[in-house]
């Protein structure tokens, strides 16, 4: 694909390292920020003769320059693309520049017709935040054809109805304690699944197969719930040392309540160098004053969760 403005050339000045991209219009206006683990590759893919997306199409046609900024990770370049994202909130940008909108779910007090509620902010009995609106409104919809949900004999007991169970006080009161508990514990929600699969087994026994695929959704339903609840708790509640290869030395990062604390260079890491730099970066830790955005906190953690989870035994130590 020619352009006007990003030639061949200007492309190939872009160097092959890890780092961010802006994509800039006429008026130096940031259209969109990416990253990536090779910038002029990722840069180049833009500029094809027929881009996959209509959306990229548009843009195109209306970048009139780019800038980038090198790091020397790809975690850092993740890090970095959250940033400025939610600075500058690009008009081709969709994702984690729209925090402000994700929300919490709310376990109700006595309405016989809404168990579970959206709230924008935290209150009692809130759990979240949560990102995608629509799919959560969607899952709380259609638990209420779950209700009552029961347990005896720490086992739980569901039965899907077609039509919503309209709950008196005492068992709305009742499925309430049982929904307090799965939200409070992870365990709870496992515990709930094993009695959904048993349900959808039963069913696809009974060739109700429309059933069955009903139960198979409600699991995949309080799989994501629980992902969304505790996907982050291992990350949040743990200090971490990663290691990363840059040149011909390593980074570390020191990560503690899901935050980047302290990063640093060293060609060996020996451990006494370990040592002195976590020594150091609790010293730095102790009078960090880190913003208190737990909605835009999930962003950064999901980031720096997906990267750990890709990231080799080696190069990831658990501290604490």
């Amino acid at each position: 694909m020619e352009h006007k403005y990003i030639t061949k050339e200007k492309l190939s000045q872009i160097p092959k390292q890890p780092g961010i991209y802006k994509m800039l219009d006429a008026n130096g206006n940031i259209l969109y920020i990416g990253k990536s683990k090779c910038l002029r590759n990722r840069v180049q893919s833009y500029f094809v003769k027929n881009p996959k997306w209509e959306k990229i199409s548009r843009m195109v046609s209306m970048i009139k320059d780019i800038d980038y900024i090198v790091t020397d990770t790809h975690l850092e370049a993740r890090l970095l693309e959250c940033t400025l994202i939610k600075e500058v909130r690009p008009r081709f940008n969709a994702q984690m520049k729209n925090d402000g909108r994700y929300f919490y779910i709310r376990v109700e007090n006595y309405n016989k017709h809404n168990a579970l509620a959206i709230t924008e902010e935290r209150t009692d009995n809130c759990f979240g935040p949560f990102r995608s609106r629509y799919t959560i409104s969607d899952f709380l919809g259609r638990l209420k054809n779950l209700y009552p949900i029961r347990k005896s004999n720490g086992r739980y007991k569901v039965e899907y109805h077609m039509f919503p169970f309209v709950m008196e006080q005492d068992t709305f009161y009742e499925n309430r304690e049982v929904l307090l508990e799965l939200f409070k514990e992870e365990e709870n929600i496992v515990l709930l699944t094993e009695a959904l699969q048993e349900k959808l087994e039963e069913a696809a026994a009974a060739c109700r197969f429309e059933m069955a695929s009903i139960y198979r959704d409600m699991i995949i339903c309080f799989g994501m719930l629980k992902n969304g609840l505790d996907g982050y708790k291992a990350l949040a509640s743990r200090d971490i040392l990663i290691k990363l290869p840059v040149g011909d030395g390593y980074k570390m990062f020191y990560v503690s309540g899901g935050n980047v604390i302290n990063t640093s260079y060293r060609e060996k890491i020996t451990e006494k160098e370990k040592q002195a730099f976590l020594k150091a970066s609790k010293a730095i830790q102790k009078n960090l004053i880190l913003p208190d955005n737990e909605k835009a906190g999930i962003d950064f953690r999901d980031v720096l969760y997906s990267e750990i989870s890709d990231l080799s035994e080696e190069a990831v130590e658990f501290l604490s």
